[in-house]
């Protein structure tokens, strides 16, 4: 049974009241870039409009990799993962940290009872459910954010499923299972695994495009992307890409999907008309994670070997500053 064990079970609502009041008259920044600092144990709360960094706050001990924010744009959810990497030895996480993205601090954590490594974690928008990854259960645990209870699990019959996407009908959801080199495809509402995509030998990262036909996963073998057919779930074809690949988005308008390239230090921009690499952008050292702002203009780029988040102008196709965040920044999210 999951608990959650919130710090402070009640706010006093003069204080509500006055973050409110501040958030609106932009004492307090709105929106907000969550950045996930894997060596330093926190996250960056970054103003995306200066930015800059305004506040830094500790996930408690060991270290998160990914986050959410809710969709009210207050909390933001961490899940601990471990002190190590995928498939590696070292503590199994078994929490999912909450913070109370105003105050900046923590307020509270969800516990699972036994070590899980839950690592990405979604918002469902059609359910309303948090959806998170528990690897060592070969599993999605999907939690209702209202009573802080599990309220279902789905098996991705798989080990080591690292990352989620879900369609956006909220039909599916699709996972990379790292090693073996996997994508297992999900039933949401009827909360079972429908399919076994096999890639290669390791798989990382994925994403979907916009109009749920196409999922992508980048092969750790080879400098390759896997592109799956969702309608037949199997995998279509192979995009060539100039190094090895690892996180990936589409574009607002569909047209294109940036691909990190953390060995090359590159940004890769493929054509989906055509599966093939237009242009590559240099960025800091070791991009790993893409995060479209959501009125399509600007890619944020987590990179991981320099602590800084690149910002890039999709109509340029340039890197137009890197806004500092800390040790091994990684997974991100946005605020509204």
């Amino acid at each position: 049974m999951l608990r959650m064990r919130w710090s402070s079970q009640v706010l006093c609502a003069s204080l509500l009241c006055g973050v409110a009041h501040l958030w609106a008259q932009g004492a307090l920044p709105s929106p907000l870039l969550v950045v996930v600092n894997q060596g330093d144990h926190d996250i960056s709360l970054i103003d995306p409009v200066r930015g800059t960094q305004v506040a830094t706050v500790d996930v408690g001990g060991i270290t998160g990799h990914e986050a959410v924010v809710s969709p009210d744009g207050h909390t933001a959810y961490v899940p601990i993962y471990g002190d190590s990497g995928v498939g590696r030895a070292g503590a199994d996480g078994d929490r999912i940290t909450g913070i109370d993205l105003p105050l900046h601090k923590v307020t509270g954590s969800i516990r699972f009872d036994h070590g899980v490594r839950p690592h990405c974690i979604r918002f469902d928008a059609h359910t309303g459910m948090l959806l998170v990854t528990t690897e060592l259960d070969q599993s999605i645990t999907i939690i209702d954010p209202k009573t802080l209870m599990i309220v279902g699990t789905i098996p991705t019959g798989q080990a080591q499923s690292h990352m989620l996407v879900l369609s956006h009908d909220g039909r599916f959801g699709y996972t990379a299972n790292v090693v073996p080199g996997t994508v297992s495809v999900l039933d949401i509402k009827a909360r079972k695994m429908i399919g076994i995509v096999p890639i290669s030998r390791n798989t990382q990262r994925i994403s979907i495009s916009n109009d749920d036909r196409l999922v992508f996963t980048a092969d750790q073998t080879q400098p390759r992307l896997a592109v799956l057919d969702t309608a037949s779930r199997t995998l279509k074809s192979w995009i060539t890409l100039p190094g090895l690949g690892y996180g990936t988005a589409p574009t607002k308008d569909g047209r294109w999907l940036l691909v990190a390239m953390r060995t090359l230090n590159q940004v890769a921009v493929v054509d989906l008309r055509t599966f093939s690499v237009v242009r590559s952008i240099s960025t800091a050292a070791a991009p790993t994670e893409i995060l479209m702002r959501p009125d399509g203009n600007v890619a944020y780029v987590s990179c991981t070997g320099a602590g800084t988040v690149a910002v890039i102008d999709l109509a340029t196709w340039k890197v137009t500053t890197n806004i500092h965040a800390g040790k091994d920044a990684d997974g991100l999210a946005w605020a509204k």
